[in-house]
């Protein structure tokens, strides 16, 4: 295959001076304003390169959403190029004052969210610019949510209506376990649980009191007999809050409660028994709120012809394209349980998100950039 871009068509010099300015504008999921404000410097730099922007403003407390599209004619219904990407970090402000400042050692760069996933957010629009400038490619969309971190719960609905205008779908999230690609990912499903029980003097009447702990005791062992390594299924009680002091029998227990499923038949499994459980003690009860967050995805034949097209660009850069299913979830799981074809972890290579040693390989970011924007160059309408 003759390559439209190769990695030394990358200006890396430059591209990495722009990250490092996106990664000094901390994006702490929580904080809107400081979502919006690398927002506005996305939108700029786009309608500089001459693309398309639809911005929303954003809803339920979080950032706004920001549609990059390549010019097309008005009315077009072409099947187009998703791309997609987050500009929300899971660390808090002040991280890369203390915690985790950005510098530089040997090929690696270090920085807040730069792994997940300011690089792969930039470097996909990089690739869409070279793209467009080259031309004779699908129309492509290039989306950047507020809120992947927490589950995308203002965006779903806006990304799933760009989905099922697309051919196919990429994904910049981090690349995994030395430069391989995400081709299936476990379904999530969240929890929260409240156990009520009855408060008393634990020492004047405790016989009066029912402990929502020790009713939450019971249930945390309950919902840790789910797990089921063969296939591949896991549940994780991940924080308990409950009761209001030594001395008093508790009226009430919180569990934040994690699900981590390989296929929709197991997910429905799964959830319907968590979402069944009840105490054995008529005087407690529970309160269930959550469901499936993110549905699983699984590799369709589309999806292996995909990645089959990816490897071959990859090949001509210098990469040996590998791909790997994981547990952890990404806005690909919403793309490809509609059915379009979808590739995860195209972003840079690297190690440590949601760390304190979050970062990436620097000599990563050329080639992965050309393959983003030859694989943009080559595909074409199903």
């Amino acid at each position: 295959m003759t390559l439209a871009i190769s990695a030394k068509d990358i200006d890396d010099l430059a591209l990495i001076e722009e990250l490092k300015r996106w990664v000094e504008m901390e994006t702490p999921t929580s904080n809107a304003s400081a979502v919006n404000r690398l927002a506005d410097r996305v939108e700029v730099l786009s309608r500089l390169a001459g693309l398309e922007v639809e911005r929303l403003a954003g809803t339920l407390g979080f950032g706004d959403i920001l549609a990059v599209r390549s010019p097309r004619p008005a009315g077009s219904n072409e099947k187009t190029l998703l791309v997609l990407a987050h500009l929300d970090t899971v660390h808090a402000e002040g991280v890369i004052a203390k915690q985790l400042p950005m510098r530089q050692e040997g090929d690696r760069l270090y920085g807040p969210g730069i792994y997940d996933m300011k690089s792969g957010a930039l470097m996909a629009f990089e690739a869409m610019k070279l793209a467009v400038k080259r031309g004779n490619h699908m129309p492509i969309d290039l989306i950047f949510v507020p809120d992947e971190e927490t589950g995308s719960l203002s965006s779903r609905a806006f990304m799933e209506e760009a989905a099922r205008r697309a051919g196919y779908s990429l994904v910049v999230e981090p690349a995994r376990d030395g430069g391989k690609i995400v081709v299936a990912r476990k379904g999530v499903a969240m929890y929260d649980i409240t156990v009520n029980g009855r408060a008393a003097h634990a020492g004047v009447r405790p016989q009066e009191g029912r402990s929502a702990i020790r009713a939450a005791a019971r249930l945390v062992l309950e919902l840790d007999a789910l797990n089921d390594a063969e296939r591949g299924v896991t549940v994780t009680v991940g924080t308990i809050h409950g009761g209001t002091g030594r001395n008093t029998v508790p009226a009430e227990c919180r569990l934040q409660v994690d699900v981590r499923v390989p296929n929709d038949a197991v997910g429905r499994e799964v959830t319907g028994r968590i979402e069944a459980v009840r105490p054995i003690d008529p005087d407690i009860t529970f309160e269930i709120v959550g469901q499936m967050n993110r549905p699983p995805f699984a590799q369709s034949e589309e999806g292996r012809r995909l990645f089959d097209v990816a490897a071959d660009i990859a090949g001509n850069l210098g990469i040996k394209l590998e791909g790997m299913a994981t547990g952890g979830g990404s806005d690909g799981n919403f793309t490809a349980a509609l059915g379009v074809p979808t590739l995860d972890g195209l972003g840079a290579d690297g190690a440590g998100a949601h760390t304190f040693e979050e970062h990436i390989f620097l000599s990563s970011i050329p080639p992965r950039t050309a393959l983003l924007a030859n694989l943009m160059l080559s595909l074409r309408a199903r």
